[in-house]
């Protein structure tokens, strides 16, 4: 299983263009995002039902 660290990396190397979190590991993986010095780069967008749609941009929201 890949880790959500493996996931962040993958989006921000544009591997991945997006990566879907679910309500129930949203906390969880929000840990995980908040720890990174570029996490202001990673944008959530919510969905209905809780899930939310994460892609990396190239300037830092502020």
């Amino acid at each position: 299983m890949t880790t959500y660290e493996q996931q962040l990396e993958d989006l921000k190397e544009g591997i991945v263009t997006s990566i879907t979190i679910e309500k129930e590991k949203f906390l969880e993986f929000r840990e995980v995002l908040i720890l990174r010095e570029d996490f202001k780069h990673f944008r959530g967008i919510a969905k209905q039902g809780g899930i939310v749609i994460y892609t990396y941009e190239k300037s830092a929201r502020s």
